[in-house]
């Protein structure tokens, strides 16, 4: 599609530009009716004119709006001390305009996108966030796009306006306009047009955003979000939610804007619960990360399944075989299986030593005491103290056996307080504590699931059920990090464990205590001062109040604590226990059964969005239909959304993609595509030796092809490292490894990482040994011939 310019726009797109635009009607093998349509006027120089003015008085209202919050957040900051309750409304109001003035800035680009007017001659202007006229608090000069008022402009068409009169996309550059598109809705034309009612909403605006250029980083669509995707991003907060949609439909950016819709509908719960977004790689999520802040949302918890353990970070590489084996619901049971593992009980009775006595501790009273803490139904650490009890008892009922045996043959001459007196005792002996902490260590899942993969032999216990060969893969050197693998288990170890928190407990109260100290000795050196005055000052003033009239030691050290300002999210990523307000996961067919478990503890309320393709699915533990991943934890309790059309991805590649998707399941259906580039995708068979040159020479063509945009090059994980050495020293800036820059002209990837993200033109390499890496490989190669925007290549070897 040609560009347009920046007064008017072309009002012969009525026909078909660069291919054809497909609608939503049947297809009879050459091609698809067309939908009906609004009728498409060109604005004037003079209307040009007039929309700079509105869109001018919007911006000058947003740098009010900035100074207002500025001044009041400095006010806030310098208003320190007072009391603790005092502080904490401070520190609130501080985060309140800290995230107003986030927000505020956020939308500095494309405040202002669209204008209906509507059939009672009332005018809405149509933006990122909502307001009010400075003079008339109750007078929206710009409705927030989430608003119900602003839904007529995505749903209205030709057949069903809505009310709307016309429809006009404002488009600017910084704070200029520089374009308008017009759609009169008008049923006679929808009637002459054969009465379809699926068509496009914003069609102009919508192939000019989908013809643009990359950039390497994700924009919104809120200025083009078509009926379907208007449903899912609106649909209710409660219960889960499952988007499924093929390549180019949009259900990242549609994930993306529910977030936002979700934040500005149900902010009383969710701000203070947060959001949780879920994506498949750290590549993607940098990919993505302009999108929420754009839509004047800052508040959304950004992680991947390898960073949702609080102190974490996932990088380390493991066999796809080995990963699937970690996913499964079955470790659950060899992580406790490792833990009771480590629940001792000696072959031989243990003699301690108390200071010039000795006691013996048997192994019968050792899995006495291991039975009656493992009934109680309590995790690991938390059943310690009932451990501890009954050894305790044991040991100091044999330590007054001992010395208060009556030696004429009486009754034992101890009572009940001799008896206490001794367990406290015992409860600070070293070499009875050593004991306790042999016996029943206090546990952290990291010392539970490293120590199990760095030991064949707990393997072999733990592991019981698994294969030889199963155990064998499992085991690893303890050194080199944790796999995104890792992170559901050691979560899982985490719940299986419990948290005892009476060391961290300990710390504060002797942090607490240390600064009532240093207050007390402050409050002395200010008594000491005041003594001194008093003598050296004649005629001092009787009953003079000073600080130390005022205040005690706990009071000032409470003045003195400066509470960490944290946002939502930032609290939410550091405790693993936290409860979301609504769970959102893209890629989510990629995720194994043992991560599933970790999503549904972060959504208790099981208000969640899942949006996917299960056709697409690479991950050898991922899903192969929702229901099966649904159905332990919500039964048949969920809804299932569609996205049919693709908007990405050309009717041209599609054609081809279809071809893998039969291949892949003859039942599922390929996207329809909404418009046709007229290039046809290409592929060339090339000999092993000559591949390197041959795919330097195919680089060079295509980023000469694309011009400003970015290309792709998507190659098995195999053959990776030998490719991009030879691409780098040939093609300057080109990017890849483990985090890819996106932005670069160039990037080369594996399919892994590819998930999710789009290019202009995209060069598939060796499209045999991707399906042959994988039992899924022919998901993957459907997954890289989708990732183009305009062009697509394929070098075959062989």
């Amino acid at each position: 599609m040609s560009k347009q310019s920046g007064v008017s726009h072309d009002p012969r797109l009525d026909e078909p530009v660069n291919g054809r635009i497909e609608g939503d009607g049947p297809t009879d093998g050459a091609g698809p009716a067309q939908p009906a349509r609004a009728e498409l006027t060109g604005p004037s120089v003079a209307e040009i004119s007039d929309e700079q003015q509105y869109v001018s008085m919007l911006y000058g209202r947003l740098d009010e709006l900035r100074k207002q919050a500025d001044e009041r957040l400095g006010y806030a900051l310098r208003n320190t001390g007072g009391t603790q309750q005092e502080r904490s409304q401070r520190d609130s109001t501080v985060q309140m305009y800290t995230e107003q003035l986030e927000r505020l800035g956020a939308v500095e680009q494309g405040l202002c996108f669209g204008r209906l007017d509507l059939d009672s001659g009332t005018r809405r202007y149509i933006g990122r966030i909502g307001m009010f006229a400075d003079a008339d608090e109750f007078e929206p000069v710009l409705l927030d796009w989430r608003a119900p008022a602003a839904r007529p402009f995505y749903l209205a068409t030709a057949a069903t306006p809505e009310g709307v009169r016309r429809r006009r996309h404002i488009r600017t550059r910084d704070r200029a306009v520089v374009g308008l598109d017009d759609e009169v809705l008008d049923l006679a034309v929808a009637g002459r047009a054969g009465g379809g009612t699926g068509g496009l909403t914003g069609e102009a605006a919508l192939l000019a955003a989908v013809n643009a250029s990359r950039t390497g980083r994700m924009i919104d669509i809120v200025r083009t979000i078509q009926a379907e995707q208007d449903q899912v991003i609106r649909a209710d907060l409660d219960g889960v939610l499952v988007v499924q949609g093929g390549p180019g439909t949009g259900k990242t950016a549609v994930a993306l804007h529910r977030a936002a819709y979700l934040l500005y509908t149900h902010r009383q719960i969710l701000s203070t619960r947060g959001v949780l977004l879920v994506g498949p790689n750290a590549t993607f999520l940098r990919y993505i990360s302009q999108v929420l802040p754009a839509l004047a949302e800052t508040g959304v918890l950004l992680r991947t399944v390898g960073e949702l353990f609080p102190g974490v970070t996932a990088t380390r590489a493991e066999p796809a075989e080995v990963a699937e084996l970690k996913g499964r619901p079955e470790m659950v049971r060899v992580l406790a299986a490792a833990i009771q593992d480590r629940q001792r009980v000696p072959d031989e009775p243990l003699e301690i030593s108390i200071e010039r006595d000795s006691i013996v501790l048997d192994p019968a009273t050792v899995v006495a005491a291991r039975d009656r803490a493992r009934r109680s139904g309590r995790p690991h650490n938390l059943a310690r103290p009932l451990f501890d009890i009954e050894i305790i008892h044991a040991l100091a009922d044999q330590l007054a056996e001992r010395i208060g045996a009556d030696p004429l043959g009486g009754e034992n001459l101890l009572d009940e307080a001799d008896l206490a007196e001794f367990r406290r005792e015992l409860r600070t002996e070293p070499e009875v504590l050593a004991v306790l902490d042999w016996l029943w260590p206090v546990l952290t899942p990291q010392q539970v699931v490293a120590g199990l993969f760095a030991s064949t032999d707990r393997l072999a216990v733990a592991g019981a059920d698994l294969s030889e060969a199963e155990r064998a893969s499992l085991w690893r050197e303890p050194r080199g990090g944790w796999t995104p693998a890792d992170v559901p288990l050691l979560d899982e170890a985490a719940e299986l464990l419990g948290e005892d928190d009476r060391a961290a407990q300990a710390r504060v109260a002797r942090q607490r205590q240390a600064e009532i100290e240093y207050a007390e000795g402050v409050l002395e050196i200010a008594s000491g001062s005041k003594s001194i005055d008093f003598e050296d000052e004649a005629g001092a003033e009787d009953g003079m109040l000073d600080v130390t009239d005022l205040l005690v030691a706990d009071r000032l050290a409470e003045r003195q604590e400066d509470g960490e300002q944290l946002t939502t999210a930032e609290r939410a990523a550091a405790d693993r226990g936290w409860a979301f307000g609504h769970v959102i996961v893209d890629e989510a067919q990629e995720l194994s059964p043992m991560a599933w478990r970790v999503l549904m503890r972060r959504s208790p309320s099981r208000s969640m969005t899942l949006v996917g393709d299960v056709a697409q699915t690479g991950a050898l533990a991922g899903a192969s239909s929702w229901h099966g991943v649904l159905e332990s934890y919500v039964g048949d309790r969920w809804r299932l959304e569609e996205l049919t059309v693709s908007y990405r991805t050309p009717a041209e590649i599609m054609a081809v993609a279809a071809k893998v998707l039969a291949e892949i399941d003859p039942t599922l259906t390929t996207p329809r595509a909404v418009r046709g580039t007229g290039e046809q995708p290409w592929d060339v068979q090339v000999d092993e030796d000559a591949l390197p040159d041959r795919l330097v020479e195919a680089i060079r063509a295509e980023v000469a092809k694309v011009g400003d945009g970015r290309v792709g090059v998507i190659v098995p994980a195999g053959r990776g490292a030998v490719l991009g050495l030879a691409a780098t020293e040939a093609v300057p800036g080109l990017a890849l490894g483990d985090a890819p820059e996106l932005e670069s002209r160039v990037v080369l990837l594996t399919v892994a990482q590819a998930k999710g993200l789009e290019f202009d033109s995209v060069l598939v390499v060796d499209p045999d040994r991707i399906v042959a890496e994988s039992p899924r490989g022919r998901n993957d190669l459907y997954v890289a011939l989708t990732r183009a925007t305009q062009r697509l290549g394929v070098l075959r070897v062989g």
